[in-house]
């Protein structure tokens, strides 16, 4: 039923009526239906305890957007939402309180963290999904599938039981990432580099053989020294080759070390001589292992050094073991010089500590189908959106590493693999590896780490469907929305997620091969697309963080604009995969945005009732009552035109191009051109002329809803029913939007012509009206409504064109006269299509007066420019000042002379 709509928009009172409505009738639940084509999408699963920042504002608008229009094709969609258990940040989170109570998770045990971690889950848990809520976002919310529940931990055992037995996990001892602050393993993909300002220390180590002879070397960190178990150098470089075999003495513990000749070494790096410290640095690892070089370990998880650096060092934190080490140098007459250095370190994704290369007994992935997944990409199986994102994804692949998918943690999927009890722990005899654990559980122990948490949400896709079990209900879903159909997520995780996620549905999904046709590819897929946008910055071009203070409340601008206005307005300022610039102003034109909607609705139906808006047909009914008039086809004509646009920018993923096409349709075309043109005619009310161009408005206005739902769902549904676009109980998201084509074949059906030549005649008219109004501009008289305009057509048919046309350009390019003339001299002017469009300045003007102002401010310039002329031919000048400077004054000149020149071209006018 159609509603009076009230004279300002409020969002807080629309937007949070209409999402309870939804939810209550179901509308955004997903069902298979058959003989439909699927449409489904997995939310990338936020934290459990995170809360919604501008990042997801973005992530998940675009999703929304994807599946609301899917929705409104008639598609079967599915948007399947969930939350990650989050290992790090949330342990971390829970042993933060256990400290603030005097306790930590090693004096209560495993089962007590694990019950507390639990319980702070359930506490903070789910607030970010109830936050998306308020975007608008339209998920299956009766899915919610959280990452720890206890049919998806299934799943994810059961994929390292598969992956085991064939072949591609497996245990080792090696240098791994180590976060002193976390106590656990980390992959590459989870450590940051950053520059940082340290020291750079040159030392020397006497030479066994040679006393009084020393070899120098350079360090970054001197508190490994301890662990020093060799110096190499390049075995080409000659000024060592003889010392090749011989050994030099380790300061501290003291101890002779030999000198061997690897060509790992940088000759031109420092002195050319590198410590080696195998177990802490993956080079010195290397280059141990090719010189069978014994490996000592001088560091405590937590980053304190151990007893095997010496009772001096023992206990000691790493930085400040680093300044006792370079003071204990110095004091031994050993250190030759200091130098302040800058280099890149790695950090900690999560804790945001320098992390440390470290010698540890850890579970690897070696990845599976790696040639598949690179060529489900080649060969257009998937596809990224922007294209260029394959390169980064394929070079990944072709680069890959073994993933150490163990963490020593308690809060996740703990390893499904069992030891027996005093047995050898390398020997695979003693190992047990399934989901359930051994049938006699007294005999064996569990392993006490715990899955990467990337290692669990890598089988998102197929094990929130009920994977890996075969019942009737997850094969008929699997069967009907997977492969999914696009996958919107940020380019920071194209490493973590995407590719594991597409290597892990080629080798789980389905029966066990080895190699896959294209064909088995194509059916084993997670996802066909890869919608990749950039990440939020602020207007700096900084990452926004809590630490800046530049990153706002997406709760506070909803508050503030309404979910729709920020939807829009994020969307509108969001490049093609380019990292997008934010500031408030921009996504002000949002809320504008809506409030011109809603006007424009409540203008339409202050002009006539809107009962015969119950369906298309019927508005098409009432459209063919009388002949188009020249603006009405024009306007029939845009709509056509912009729902073709549409259509492709979502067929072509260019989402960054839906909210300019819309904005330019509803406020340029609609708004600016049809509503002000067609004023005339609503005011002949007897007039069938009235009635057509109510029936015009009501068939624009009900597909620009429709386009623009997807992005602002809350207002659109709101104005499809005040204008009685509804049938009883119905939605505009139940609405099937058909296509361009379709709506013009109805159109033509039922005896409406819309003439794309006629048309275009319209768009000249426009232009004609925008060249008279810069004209008006120019003279500083676009406000004065009683000039006269004089227009030489380019011909006899641009002529008819502007004479059938006369009332309109007057009205709408504020005119009181407009004549025709075949010529006009002494007049500004503007050329367009049909002619040239001229200002009578004696109608507009007092040309004396403009004559003077114009003549003082000739002056005022000629001198501007002959002192900038003067400066730059002065060579004192031009030879001595900074070059921004002479540059400065270049520009400066040339703007100068540009504004004279435009001073001189109005005066001639005059």
């Amino acid at each position: 039923m159609a509603q009076e709509i009230n004279q300002g928009y409020d969002p807080k009172e629309v937007e949070p009526k209409w999402y309870a409505a939804w939810e209550e009738n179901g509308c955004f639940e997903g069902e298979v239906k058959e003989g439909q084509e699927s449409y489904s999408i997995m939310i990338p699963p936020p934290n459990v305890t995170g809360i919604l920042h501008m990042g997801h504002v973005l992530d998940n608008t675009l999703q929304d957007i994807f599946i609301r229009r899917a929705r409104i094709e008639g598609k079967s969609t599915l948007w399947f939402p969930g939350t990650d258990h989050a290992s790090i940040a949330t342990q971390t989170k829970v042993e933060q309180a256990l400290r603030k109570e005097g306790t930590s998770r090693r004096d209560i045990g495993r089962e007590k963290f694990l019950e507390r971690a639990w319980q702070w889950s359930d506490d903070h848990g789910g607030k970010i999904l109830n936050q998306l809520k308020k975007l608008g976002a339209s998920c299956d919310w009766r899915r919610t599938t959280f990452t720890m529940d206890e049919a998806y931990e299934r799943a994810v055992k059961d994929a390292f039981v598969k992956l085991y037995q064939r072949g591609f996990i497996y245990r080792g001892k090696r240098l791994v990432n180590w976060c002193p602050s976390s106590q656990t393993a980390l992959s590459n993909e989870e450590v940051i580099m950053k520059p940082q300002k340290g020291k750079f220390w040159k030392m020397r180590y006497e030479v066994v053989e040679e006393p009084g002879r020393y070899l120098e070397i350079s360090t970054t960190r001197p508190e490994t020294i301890m662990g020093d178990t060799a110096v190499a150098v390049h075995p080409e470089d000659e000024r060592y080759t003889d010392l090749v075999g011989k050994h030099v003495w380790r300061p501290f513990p003291r101890e002779q070390i030999p000198i061997v000749a690897d060509r790992a070494v940088e000759r031109d790096f420092g002195t050319g001589a590198l410590k080696v410290t195998p177990a802490h640095d993956q080079v010195d690892f290397d280059i141990g292992k090719r010189h069978d070089l014994p490996l000592i370990d001088v560091m405590n998880p937590d980053g304190t050094l151990n007893e095997n650096a010496g009772p001096e060092f023992a206990g000691m934190e790493r930085f400040e073991a680093r300044k006792k080490a370079a003071a204990l140098l110095e004091e031994l007459g050993l250190l030759v010089d200091t130098e302040d250095y800058e280099n890149n370190v790695g950090f900690s994704e999560r804790a945001d500590v320098p992390i440390e290369p470290r010698l540890s007994e850890q579970w690897y992935l070696k990845y599976p189908k790696v040639e598949e997944a690179k060529r489900a990409v080649e060969k257009g199986i998937i596809r990224f959106h922007p294209k260029r994102w394959e390169k980064v994804y394929l070079h990944w692949l072709n680069n890959i590493q073994d993933w150490c998918i163990s963490r020593q943690l308690w809060w996740g999927q703990r390893i499904p693999v069992w030891y027996k009890k005093g047995a050898d722990r390398t020997d695979p005899a003693n190992l047990h590896v399934s989901v359930d654990g051994p049938s006699d559980p007294e005999n064996w122990e569990q392993d006490e780490d715990v899955l990467d948490t990337w290692a669990s949400s890598y089988i998102w896709p197929i094990a929130c469907f009920g994977w890996p079990n075969e019942d009737e209900k997850t094969l008929k879903e699997l069967q009907h929305f997977y492969p999914t159909s696009t996958l919107v997520t940020g380019f920071d995780i194209i490493f973590f997620w995407v590719a594991r996620m597409i290597m892990a549905g080629l080798e789980l999904y389905g029966e066990d091969k080895k190699t896959l046709t294209d064909e088995e590819i194509e059916a084993r897929i997670p996802f066909k697309d890869i919608f990749i946008h950039g990440l939020i910055r602020d207007e700096k071009g900084r990452k926004m963080s809590k630490t800046l203070g530049n990153s706002p409340d997406p709760l506070d601008l909803i508050e503030r604009f309404g979910a729709d206005g920020l939807r829009f307005g994020i969307i509108n300022i969001a490049p093609s995969g380019s990292d997008i610039l934010f500031s408030e102003d921009r996504i002000e034109i949002g809320r504008n945005f809506c409030n011109k909607l809603w006007n424009a609705c409540r203008f339409r139906q202050m002009n006539g009732g809107v009962e015969g808006n119950a369906s298309l047909e019927a508005i098409i009914d009432r459209v063919k009552a009388s002949p188009l008039d020249g603006y009405s086809n024009w306007i029939l004509n845009r709509m056509l035109e912009t729902m073709r646009e549409i259509e492709g920018q979502f067929e072509k993923f260019e989402l960054h191009q839906l909210a300019h096409t819309l904005y330019n349709f509803v406020w340029g075309d609609y708004c600016d051109w049809y509503v002000e043109a067609s004023k005339a005619l609503l005011q002949k009310k007897d007039d069938p002329a009235h009635d057509m161009a109510l029936a015009v408005s009501d068939l624009v206005i009900r597909q620009a809803l429709l386009l623009l739902n997807p992005i602002m769902p809350h207002i659109t549904e709101e104005l499809w029913h005040a204008m009685g676009f509804c049938e009883e109980g119905g939605f505009l998201q139940q609405t099937v939007i058909g296509t361009a084509d379709e709506l013009a074949a109805k159109l033509a059906a039922a005896g409406v012509s819309v003439d794309a030549v006629a048309a275009k005649d319209i768009e000249n008219v426009k232009e004609l009206i925008s060249k008279a109004r810069a004209v008006k501009a120019e003279y500083n008289v676009a406000s004065k409504k009683d000039v006269t305009l004089f227009v030489s057509p380019a011909d006899e048919a641009s002529g008819n064109v502007v004479s059938g046309n006369l009332g309109t350009i007057k009205k709408l390019a504020g005119a009181a006269t407009i004549e025709l003339k075949d010529s006009v001299d002494g007049c500004p002017g503007a050329v367009g299509a049909l002619g040239t469009v001229y200002l009578d300045l004696s109608s507009a003007i007092d040309v004396d007066a403009e004559k003077e102002r114009l003549s003082k401010e000739l002056e005022k310039l000629n001198k501007q420019v002959a002192a900038g002329e003067g400066k730059l031919k002065n060579p004192k000048f031009v030879d001595k000042a900074p070059a921004n400077v002479v540059e400065g004054a270049r520009k400066q000149l040339a703007d100068t002379v540009a504004k004279r020149d435009e001073i001189e071209r109005l005066l001639k006018s005059l």
